[in-house]
């Protein structure tokens, strides 16, 4: 059988490739990545906060003092929202199981050994045969248990989220949430913004995708400090022996003691993901104090309802269900302490059990209602077992995670109840199609209109999945050009526009000049390899691929574009161990094995 030339059988791996390419590289871009520095002269870093470790002391710290409160609290979901997995607490696991997806047609198993949690996938061919197998250890356990719970790996200096989650409900190991989209293998990153919420105290390295310090926690689960802010005055003030009058201690943050939306955006800051998030230029999730605004630090943005189209998701969403009902619009201009907000009902340091929870609850609803407020029939009150939850805050299925549900926080006083007038007018003439949930002041035509750059940003999120929003996009851009020039994230979005519009000399000019502003933007570099290859140089186009690879060298775009650029440049010994390097990070890719097999023929 006659053997085509080498040059030949990977230029036939490429054509295959090139289509795939372009659907890595918009996946890599549409990633939360960590901020780019734009004007800021950098992110900020906890090293310059003058007191060490930005003032956190750690949980333990606290529970010197507040033994009763630190002991609730740690059973509480948020008290073990992460756990290091020992050998006693692998004991505590359903394992060992397995699971078979047959749309990638792969194997997947979690187990315990020698005190280990391994996960594998694996891919059999004929007769059985083994094609991969890729086996992790796990090194954390993500999750509460009460929807379920998934697993965190270390890589190096970088941290994955397992392909298997146990879904509690079920009772059953199934793919994790996300990997229904597709095999995402050992490599999903965990980002900062998902992990701030998940732990006491990440330690993410700034402008690196999923990488974090060689002590990635300085604290596990949720604690103290994450509602409270900093502790380190308050035990020194107290070790001193100061006193202060009840609520008057200047030393710590009690967010009971705050106005409402101070109060609310320290659970805003996790409770509500909206359909973009957007970091203020320079900052990092590390920077957001209990007590501030969290606009300073983060902007929440959310897509206008329509009366054809109302909010129907509750993943989440808690905060904007809340702003929606009927108990919060009533008392939204009421003193402080009649406010509806989320401490009202939530005492973050006690969590009732199910049994306890109806209860529970119901005393927080006769603080300001009566049993005779409730209008329905005896009977029916008695069947439900008088539960004001269960009727006006039902529970329903998370779209976006299987067998899960979550309590629709809106607060309904019977099913079916039309959304208020209000929720359809919270947008504002300077930006009618997005409404910021968090902006400083009323929301709707009074509310202060976010910059052209948090605009900018939050638009390059949506018109990710939605394409309308690319319009408004280009005119916060088209701003930004002629005001804020010398922006990083600016300049990389002019040349991202001249890219799309097919202009790579002018495009190639823009992103080399946010590189020079900025030079860890590993997606620029994705965008400049592009930009290069279109204009005719090959070694240029090789050198950006390469250097978004070293950015970002867990994210198989970046690597698909080095071996695409390298075959385009005639490389073909280079491409093909670039293929192998390739395989090594993504093994469940059977297409890229593909590739391979016919590069080597």
């Amino acid at each position: 059988m006659l053997r085509a030339p080498k040059s030949r059988r990977i230029q036939i791996a490429l054509l295959l490739l090139t289509g795939f390419l372009a659907l890595s590289v918009a996946f890599a871009q549409a990633g939360p990545k960590s901020p780019p520095k734009g004007s800021s002269k950098g992110v900020k870093q906890a090293a310059d906060n003058p007191l060490p470790n930005g003032g956190y002391v750690g949980s333990a710290a606290c529970s010197r003092c507040h033994l009763g409160i630190a002991t609730t609290f740690a059973k509480a979901s948020m008290g073990h929202s992460l756990t290091a997995i020992t050998p006693e607490f692998l004991k505590t696991l359903p394992v060992p199981a397995s699971y078979y997806d047959p749309k990638s047609n792969h194997h997947f198993e979690v187990r315990a050994e020698n005190g280990k949690l391994l996960q594998s996938e694996f891919a059999t061919g004929v007769e059985g045969k083994e094609v991969f197998r890729s086996t992790h250890e796990m090194g954390w356990i993500v999750g509460t248990g009460e929807n379920g719970f998934g697993a965190l790996l270390r890589r190096g200096d970088y941290l994955f989220q397992a392909p298997l989650s146990y879904y509690t409900q079920a009772a059953e190991w199934n793919l994790s949430p996300g990997y229904q989209n597709g095999d995402l293998g050992f490599n999903r990153l965990i980002q900062p913004g998902c992990i701030y919420c998940h732990s006491g105290r990440p330690q993410p390295v700034a402008g690196f995708a999923g990488k974090y310090d060689s002590t990635p926690f300085t604290q596990t689960s949720v604690g103290c400090e994450n509602c409270h802010g900093p502790g380190s005055a308050h035990v020194a003030a107290m070790g001193r022996g100061e006193e202060y009058a009840k609520g008057a201690d200047p030393t710590i943050v009690n967010p009971a003691r705050l106005n409402g939306q101070l109060a609310d955006d320290i659970c805003m800051s996790c409770h509500q993901i909206g359909d973009a998030r957007v970091l203020q230029p320079g900052k990092t999730y590390q920077d957001f104090r209990p007590g501030q605004p969290l606009e300073r630090t983060l902007a929440v943005f959310e897509i206008p309802p329509t009366r054809e189209n109302p909010p129907s998701d509750d993943h989440l969403e808690h905060y904007y269900s809340m702003s929606l009902s009927k108990c919060f619009r009533a008392t939204r201009n009421a003193p402080p302490e009649k406010q509806l907000r989320c401490i009202t009902c939530h005492d973050p340091h006690v969590e009732p059990t199910a049994a306890e929870a109806p209860a529970y609850f119901n005393g927080k609803c006769l603080s300001c209602h009566t049993a005779a407020s409730c209008t329905a029939p005896a009977q029916a009150r008695q069947q439900t077992g008088d539960n004001c939850i269960g009727c006006h805050m039902p529970r329903r299925d998370i779209r976006v995670i299987s067998h899960s549900t979550a309590t629709n926080h809106r607060i309904i006083a019977r099913p079916g109840e039309a959304f208020p007038d209000e929720a359809f007018t919270q947008a504002t003439a300077a930006m009618p199609d997005v409404i910021e949930l968090n902006p400083a002041g009323e929301r709707g035509a009074k509310a202060a209109v976010p910059t052209a750059l948090t605009r900018l940003q939050a638009y390059a999120i949506l018109k990710l999945a939605k394409p309308q929003f690319a319009a408004s996009w280009r005119q916060s851009l088209n701003e930004l050009e002629t005001t804020d020039a010398e922006n990083a994230i600016v300049q990389a979005a002019l040349g991202h526009r001249d890219l799309e519009d097919h202009k790579p000399p002018e495009a190639i000019g823009h992103l080399q000049h946010s590189l020079r502003l900025d030079p860890v933007q590993s997606v620029v570099y994705l965008d400049l390899s592009e930009a290069e290859d279109q204009s005719g140089h090959v070694e240029e186009a090789i050198a950006a691929a390469r250097k978004a690879v070293e950015l970002d060298p867990f994210a198989e775009g970046p690597q698909k574009a080095l071996i695409a650029r390298l075959i385009a440049g005639k490389h073909y010994d280079e491409a093909e161990a670039a293929m192998e390097k390739y395989l090594e990070n993504f093994p469940e890719d059977d297409f890229m094995r593909k590739m391979l097999a016919i590069a080597k023929q």
